[in-house]
């Protein structure tokens, strides 16, 4: 018997509408997260010139998250192997609103790094513990399900987020805009408060179950595929804009209608998913890096044709809005026994490659030409796919 069907589980015997309530408690957070995270990209000058300092020194925050999200997922259930998961969730999700109330009150830069800091933290943990919680709410067969409702935590997340820190930043400040964003993170730790049970620590904890997934070969080899897959995606969505400037030539109002539609068919494939990894992961695993390589590729090929670039961004956000479930879903099938651990080597090495990528990129736009991370990004996710397609077979 798995660590997910014990019986004394105090989530499994939840109802079944109160444990999909706490499912999407564990959106809100991710939600609430996602705007966080996201809310400096719009804001950096305004917060650069509130603080005295440079737009570049005010940036380092974004990547202070970044790099505190890494550790967090990967080491956060060897730090606490015995916690109630429900705690857990919440008091992470108190760190979300403490940093973005440190940000709002911050008299200096080295204030808003501490603060980020905790953000990464708090964001790394949850998001690799989201998946082991989701798997003790709901029944084994729909796991997709629910990591598809809270993938669209994400999805929405990234899509407000930066467009609506532009729009409050003018209205209420820099600082107002982040106590809009401990806000958002006030009421996903009051629904959670309300909607998820006691959820007891998998048996199989601490650095012995880490190692044991890191030693594992088939989880080695899809960390690979999910690092050709995220790498190679953010190595082509990180210069898109010169990439569709060298192709087609848009104003700044086309590019925006770009996004939206990017924004869109995210979400469309966020909310297929899960239904679709639930049926058949092996699918979900080949259609959606597919997709999203095929997006990349057409923009690639592609000159001057309008409908054929939207028709490329289209099938670029569907590949990828379907890529996060699967691949979590996947890690999961994996190591059902360690699902906290996979999960969270997953999103360390996740947010790694999209470091990686967007530097890579960076050489290829410098080097070569703006179209350039195009066609390698997409030969890196259809790689990546396959490679995971194929280790499928063995982790059902």
């Amino acid at each position: 018997m798995t660590t997910r069907h014990m019986a004394s589980n105090d989530a499994s015997t939840a109802s079944g509408l109160a444990s999909w309530a706490g499912v999407g408690s564990l959106s809100l957070g991710i939600f609430a997260f996602i705007i966080a995270e996201f809310l400096p990209a719009s804001l950096l000058p305004e917060i650069a010139d509130g603080l005295n300092v440079s737009t570049g020194a005010a940036g380092q925050a974004v990547s202070a998250t970044a790099f505190a999200a890494v550790a967090s997922a990967l080491f956060l259930s060897v730090v606490l192997p015995r916690a109630d998961r429900r705690w857990v969730m919440m008091g992470l999700t108190l760190l979300a609103v403490v940093s973005n109330v440190l940000v709002a009150m911050a008299p200096s830069l080295a204030t808003v790094m501490l603060a980020r800091l905790l953000l990464g933290a708090a964001l790394g943990g949850f998001w690799a513990m989201a998946t082991a919680v989701a798997a003790q709410l709901v029944h084994e067969s729909h796991l997709g399900r629910a990591l598809t409702v809270i993938s669209s935590g994400v999805a929405l997340g990234t899509v407000v987020a930066v467009p609506l820190g532009a729009w409050l930043g003018e209205l209420w400040g820099w600082r107002g805009t982040f106590i809009l964003g401990a806000g958002i993170a006030g009421i996903a730790l009051a629904a959670q408060a309300i909607t998820l049970p006691h959820v007891t620590p998998p048996a199989t904890g601490g650095l012995r179950a880490l190692g044991g997934v890191l030693c594992s070969g088939t989880v080695v080899a899809g960390l690979l595929g999910i690092v050709l897959i995220f790498s190679g995606h953010f190595g082509g969505f990180t210069f898109i804009r010169p990439a569709v400037d060298a192709v087609a030539g848009l104003g700044p109002r086309s590019f925006a209608g770009l996004l939206i539609v990017f924004g869109v068919t995210n979400f469309l494939g966020t909310l297929l998913a899960g239904p679709l990894a639930d049926r058949s992961l092996r699918a979900g695993l080949f259609l959606f890096p597919a997709t999203l390589a095929a997006g990349m590729f057409v923009m690639y090929t592609m000159r001057g044709h309008g409908l054929v670039l939207v028709l490329a961004v289209a099938l670029w956000g569907f590949g990828f809005g379907g890529v996060p479930t699967t691949v979590l879903t996947w890690g999961a099938h994996t190591e059902p026994d360690r699902i906290e651990q996979v999960s969270g080597v997953i999103v360390s090495v996740c947010n790694l490659a999209i470091a990686t990528g967007a530097a890579a990129g960076g050489v290829l736009v410098d080097r070569q030409s703006a179209t350039a991370p195009l066609f390698a990004g997409a030969t890196a996710v259809i790689a990546g796919g396959l490679l995971l397609t194929s280790l499928s077979r063995t982790s059902q």
